[in-house]
C-alpha cells in the first residue's frame, strides 16, 4: 500500500525499518565465513553453548558444501536452532568463547552460519522429517505451554516414541518467539514456520486457548496423562508500584511488542512522538528500538543503574544508541504525572553506596512522555499450580527436572535452571524429555 502508515512514515519506510537486522548469508559468504573456523579440539564455543551444539563440526560441513548435514548436527541438540541463531546473544555465548578473538581479534560468525544451515533445511520442504520416531511406547505426556521449553520437550518426547498433547493459552504457538521478540529479529513469520517444522515429526497435538486453572486443573492433567511437563514461562509482569494502573499511556513492554508482532500497521499508526521505556534488559531495548523504527521522534530508555549492570548485552545497548535512543542511567522512577493520560515520569537520581547497594541521592527530575513502556522483569503466575512447591518466584525442581509432585516435570523460565534465554529453555525441555522418558520406563 502507498498511503502513509502515520505522518512522516510510509509503508516502504516501515518495511525497511523492520527488515532483517542480520541479513542471511549467501552460499559464497557462508563458505568464506566457515573457512575461518580453526576446528578446535575440545572447542570452547561448544562448551559455551547451553545446548552443546558441536559447532566446529557443523561449520566444517558448511565449508564442504553440506548445509543439510550441518543443520542436522545443530538440530540434533537444539531443535529451535533457527530462532536461537537469530535472537540468542551469541556475542556473549559461543562467539565470545571463539579462540579467534585472541588470534585474529574477531570471532567466527557462528550465529549467522547456524542460521544459514538451519534455514537451508527448513526452507526446503521434504516428505521425510530429518528426525524419526522410536517405536510407540503407548505413553502420553501433557506439555503445558508451546514456548521454546515446551516445544523442545514435545519434540524430543515424540522422538522417544511417546504421544504428546500440548496445551497452549494463546491462539498461536511459539511463546516469546512469536509474541516477545523484536519484529526485526523474527521476519517473514519465521517463528510459525519453525513450529511447523518441529511438529512435522508427528505424534504431537496442540490444543489452543487452554490454560491451567479451573477449567483445566493440573490434577486432572496428571490423571489423564502418564506424565506432565510445565513450560509456562513467566507470564506476569512486574509492576512499578506507582500509579501506572490508573493512567492511559502506560503499558507493559512485552504487551507492546506482542501488539506490534501481531498488528504492525495498527501500532505504527498510533505510536506517539515521545516514548519512555523503563528497564535495562533486552526487552527494554527491543521496545525502545522498535518505537524509534515505528517513527517515534523522541525515545528515552531509563535504568536505575549503569550500563555495566544492565542485563541487556553491550551489543543490544549499542543497537539502541545507533537508533538514536536516549539512555538515562542511574535514574529510578518515583512518580507518574498525568490526570487520565500519562504526561511525564518523575525520577530520582541513584548511586551505589559503600556496601554496593543502590541509594537515592534525593535529586529529582522529570521526563515528558506520551507513552511509557515498563520492562522491569517478568514473574511466575503461580495461582494455577496447586500444591507444587514454588520458591523465590520459580517452580522448584530436582536435578531431573521433576517437581515436588511425582510425574510432573518443569523447565524453562518458570524454573531457576539457568539464564532466561531461548537456548536455555530449549536445553531444559530436551533434558526434561529424557528425564520423563526414564520416569515412564521406571
Amino acid at each position: 500500500m502507498d498511503k502513509p502508515v502515520r505522518p512522516g512514515l510510509d509503508a516502504r519506510q516501515l518495511a525497511e525499518n523492520f527488515s532483517d537486522i542480520h541479513p542471511p548469508l549467501g552460499d559464497f559468504q557462508a563458505k568464506a565465513a566457515a573457512a575461518e573456523c580453526l576446528y578446535c579440539y575440545d572447542a570452547p564455543c561448544t562448551r559455551a553453548c547451553p545446548t552443546a551444539i558441536d559447532i566446529p563440526t557443523f561449520i566444517h560441513k558448511i565449508s564442504t558444501g553440506n548445509p543439510v548435514g550441518a543443520a542436522r548436527t545443530i538440530l540434533a541438540e537444539n531443535i529451535l536452532g533457527g530462532t536461537c541463531a537469530r535472537a540468542c546473544p551469541t556475542e556473549v555465548l559461543c562467539e565470545e568463547a571463539c579462540v579467534r578473538n585472541k588470534a585474529e581479534g574477531e570471532p567466527v560468525e557462528i550465529g549467522r552460519l547456524q542460521r544459514y544451515a538451519v534455514d537451508h533445511l527448513i526452507d526446503r520442504p521434504t516428505d521425510h522429517h530429518p528426525f524419526s520416531r522410536n517405536l510407540a511406547t503407548g505413553k502420553k505426556v501433557a506439555v503445558i505451554g508451546a514456548g521454546p521449553a515446551g516445544l523442545a520437550c514435545a519434540h524430543r518426547l515424540a522422538m522417544l516414541g511417546h504421544e504428546v498433547d500440548i496445551y497452549e493459552a494463546m491462539p498461536k504457538p511459539g511463546g516469546l518467539n512469536e509474541y516477545g521478540l523484536a519484529a526485526y529479529k523474527m521476519t517473514n513469520d519465521f517463528a510459525q514456520r519453525e513450529v511447523e517444522f518441529v511438529l512435522g515429526i508427528g505424534n504431537i497435538d496442540i490444543h489452543y486457548g487452554v490454560s491451567l486453572g479451573d477449567s483445566m486443573p493440573l490434577s486432572a492433567l496428571r490423571k489423564s496423562h502418564d506424565a506432565v511437563f510445565i513450560g509456562i514461562g513467566l507470564s506476569g509482569s512486574n509492576d512499578l508500584n506507582l500509579n501506572e494502573t490508573t493512567l492511559n499511556g502506560v503499558e507493559d513492554a512485552l504487551s507492546f511488542i506482542e501488539r506490534l508482532r501481531q498488528s504492525p500497521d495498527e501500532v505504527a499508526a498510533t505510536i506517539p512522538d515521545r516514548v519512555l521505556v523503563i528497564g535495562g534488559g533486552n526487552t527494554a531495548i527491543d521496545a525502545a528500538v522498535q518505537a524509534r523504527k515505528l517513527g517515534a521522534s523522541d525515545v528515552t530508555l531509563c535504568y536505575r543503574r549503569g550500563r555495566d549492570e544492565m542485563s541487556a548485552t553491550r551489543w543490544e545497548q549499542d543497537l539502541a544508541l545507533k537508533n538514536d535512543v536516549k539512555m538515562v542511567l542511574w535514574a529510578s522512577p518515583d512518580e507518574i504525572l498525568g490526570n487520565h493520560q500519562v504526561e511525564a515520569v518523575v525520577f530520582e537520581r541513584t548511586s551505589l553506596g559503600s556496601d554496593g547497594q543502590l541509594i537515592s541521592t534525593g535529586e529529582r527530575f522529570d521526563i515528558p512522555a506520551d507513552l511509557v513502556l515498563t520492562a522491569i522483569g517478568q514473574k511466575l503466575n503461580s495461582t494455577a499450580l496447586g500444591d507444587l512447591d514454588v520458591a523465590k518466584g520459580k517452580i522448584t525442581i530436582s536435578e531431573t527436572y521433576e517437581t515436588s509432585i511425582a510425574g510432573i516435570f518443569a523447565g524453562g523460565d518458570c524454573t531457576s535452571t539457568g539464564q532466561d534465554l531461548t537456548v536455555q529453555a530449549v536445553q531444559d525441555g530436551k533434558r526434561a524429555a529424557h528425564a520423563i522418558d526414564a520416569y515412564l520406563k521406571g
